[in-house]
């Protein structure tokens, strides 16, 4: 799986999709207006960066009739994974234990929580 970063507004529409499951242009500036409160975007728009997720690999659609159904085909899951391995790569110079201790000055972690977070990291270095 080749995945690519995505723009801040394709997350935020993907976000969206993955809270959904399959969905319409329509279901998608509908939950923009309705659930995040803000103005409804242009059927243009959203439609625009539905098709690029679709290019990019993230989504797949189903037609019915005129009406696409978009579905993601990358979880929410692998697409954090990605996230967080692009961030230490970037920013970490590849190195876990790095991040780690940039969360616990930055973010006065405690004993559980670092505990929670090194158990994930092993868990996730095994998965690999």
């Amino acid at each position: 799986m080749n995945l690519q970063k995505l723009t801040k507004a394709e997350e935020e529409i993907m976000q969206i999709i993955w809270e959904l499951g399959p969905s319409t242009v329509s279901d998608v500036r509908a939950y923009i207006a309705e659930k995040l409160g803000q103005k409804k975007p242009p059927h243009s728009t959203i439609s625009t960066i539905i098709r690029i997720l679709e290019k990019k690999g993230f989504l797949d659609h189903k037609a019915y009739g005129r009406t696409y159904e978009y579905r993601p085909i990358i979880t929410k899951e692998d697409y954090s994974k990605f996230s967080v391995n692009t961030l230490v790569e970037d920013y970490f110079g590849g190195s876990m234990n790095k991040l780690v201790s940039f969360l616990v000055e930055k973010n006065d972690l405690s004993i559980s929580e670092l505990n929670d977070l090194l158990d994930r990291l092993d868990d996730t270095n095994e998965d690999q």
